[in-house]
């Protein structure tokens, strides 16, 4: 009987198809698993994808913290006349945006992708923890620069107050919600259930909203102490040294420079929030 199968492939050596004791093929090429995504590329995906996202789902609770900074402006204009109580408002009011957005709204965001199971999701993904919590945080605090600026302009108009030096602003938005975002993302990561992320959120806000906002000089002694330890407070003074005759720039650098800080260990913080509610 003649054979139909070339005379190359039947002089072939078969393929007996044994595993070898570690399981594989004697002749199987093991594939290679595709390396590890590096931080700045997966960084950047994340805060593109994040960005589009709360362009679209955000975009009426910005103008809710922007109108209600403004309001809280007006408010304080019937009891302050001036000087460094109007500067504290008009800082305090500003940087309350970004304590809305990047504080309480990352909270819930958060708390609700650890309840979903959106954490499995990321964690699927050949990327580094720090490239979803830094893209996620960098997304929320660029989302609150037109609030903030339209906040500090108008407060500037409300109170008569120089523009001259609203340029600090540049530095502020991103070191305040550097440091607002890392705390933000480690309340929710860190909260055991959703409705408790909520709520640590809103009263992260609520103490932006009243230890930043009302003049630190009218606050007893104790109130100052935890004053001095909300993230927040370092951008608020920054942004109110700016708005003086003839601004300490080293005063201002420093507080800047607190603020960076902390801003570095909360968002190291909620990274490690991140690996251990991934892992769960």
């Amino acid at each position: 009987m003649t054979s139909i199968v070339p005379a190359e492939v039947a002089g072939a050596e078969p393929v007996t198809g044994r595993l070898s004791a570690a399981g594989v093929g004697a002749g199987a090429v093991v594939a290679q698993l595709a390396p590890r995504a590096k931080l700045f590329p997966s960084l950047a995906a994340v805060y593109r994808a994040q960005l589009s996202r709360a362009r679209v789902a955000r975009i009426p609770l910005l103008f809710v913290a922007t109108f209600q900074s403004i309001g809280i402006m007006i408010l304080m204009r019937g009891v302050v006349d001036g000087g460094s109580e109007a500067r504290a408002v008009v800082a305090g009011s500003s940087v309350l945006v970004v304590a809305f957005v990047a504080l309480n709204l990352l909270a819930q965001y958060f708390g609700q992708l650890r309840a979903s199971g959106g954490l499995d999701h990321y964690a699927t993904l050949p990327v580094p923890p720090a490239a979803v919590v830094l893209g996620a945080a960098g997304a929320y605090a660029s989302f609150t620069v037109p609030g903030t600026i339209v906040t500090a302009v108008t407060g500037s108009v409300l109170f008569q107050l120089p523009m001259t030096h609203l340029w600090v602003l540049v530095a502020v938005i991103p070191l305040s919600g550097a440091a607002l975002s890392g705390l933000g993302a480690a309340l929710g990561l860190l909260a055991p259930r959703q409705e408790l992320a909520t709520l640590l959120g809103q009263l992260g806000m609520s103490a932006a909203l009243l230890l930043g906002v009302l003049p630190a000089g009218r606050m007893p002694a104790p109130i100052g102490w935890a004053r001095d330890l909300l993230p927040s407070t370092y951008g608020v003074e920054a942004l109110s040294r700016s708005f003086g005759a003839r601004p300490d720039w080293a005063v201002i650098a420093l507080d800047l420079g607190v603020c960076a800080v902390v801003g570095v260990l909360s968002l190291a913080v909620a990274t490690w929030a991140y690996r251990r509610a991934a892992v769960r």
